[in-house]
C-alpha cells in the first residue's frame, strides 16, 4: 500500500509517499510543495494544485495530516489550519482514506519519545527509509506522518484478523 504523509504549512507543505509491503517499509518520494506568493486565496490555489498534482504522480491508497496545534499567535494557527484544509480536501477529492495524528504521536511513533525534535525525527526517517534524501525538515516531517499511518494500518490490520479469528 502507498501511503502520503503531509505535514501542512502555508508557505511550506512537506509531503512525503512511502510504500508498505507487510511489515517492510521503502521510500517512494518526499519534496516540498511552496505557495506562491500573493493573496491568501493565491497561495492555497497553489497549494491545492500542486499537491493535486503529487497525488496524480504517485497515485497513494491512503493519506495521513499533521493535526494542527494552537500555540500564541491565533492569527497564525488560523492559516495553518486553512492550509490544512486544503491537504484535507485534496486527498478526499482523490478518494483517499485520511488518517489524523497529533504531532507529539507521530513523534512517539517513528522517535520513540513525543517531545523529539526535528534533528531526531529526520535521522529516525532517514534510519527507516534507507538512502533517503530528504528534500528538508518539512519533508522528513511529512515522511514521518506517513510512517506513522503505516504502523497504525498495520496494527488496525493484525487486530482486525485477530476479532476475525475469535468470533
Amino acid at each position: 500500500m502507498r501511503v502520503l504523509g503531509i505535514d501542512p504549512g502555508l508557505r511550506n507543505m512537506g509531503w512525503g509517499i512511502i510504500e508498505m509491503a507487510g511489515s517492510r517499509l521503502s521510500h517512494v518520494g518526499n519534496g516540498i510543495a511552496h505557495s506562491k506568493d500573493g493573496d491568501l486565496a493565491s497561495r492555497l490555489l497553489s497549494l491545492h494544485e500542486q499537491l493535486a498534482c503529487i497525488i496524480r504522480e504517485f497515485r497513494p491508497e491512503a493519506a495521513a495530516i499533521e493535526q494542527t496545534f494552537v500555540n500564541k499567535d491565533g492569527a497564525g494557527t488560523l492559516k495553518l489550519g486553512q492550509a490544512r484544509g486544503i491537504a484535507l480536501l485534496v486527498a478526499a477529492q482523490a478518494g483517499l482514506k485520511i488518517g489524523e495524528y497529533a504531532p507529539n504521536a507521530v513523534k512517539k511513533t517513528v522517535v520513540g519519545v513525543g517531545h523529539a525534535d526535528k534533528g531526531q525525527v529526520a535521522h529516525m526517517v532517514r534510519h527507516q527509509l534507507p538512502g533517503v534524501k530528504l528534500a528538508g525538515p518539512d519533508a522528513a516531517d511529512a515522511l514521518a506522518i506517513a510512517i506513522c499511518h503505516a504502523y497504525h494500518l498495520q496494527s488496525s490490520g493484525r487486530l482486525a484478523a485477530a476479532m476475525r479469528g475469535v468470533a
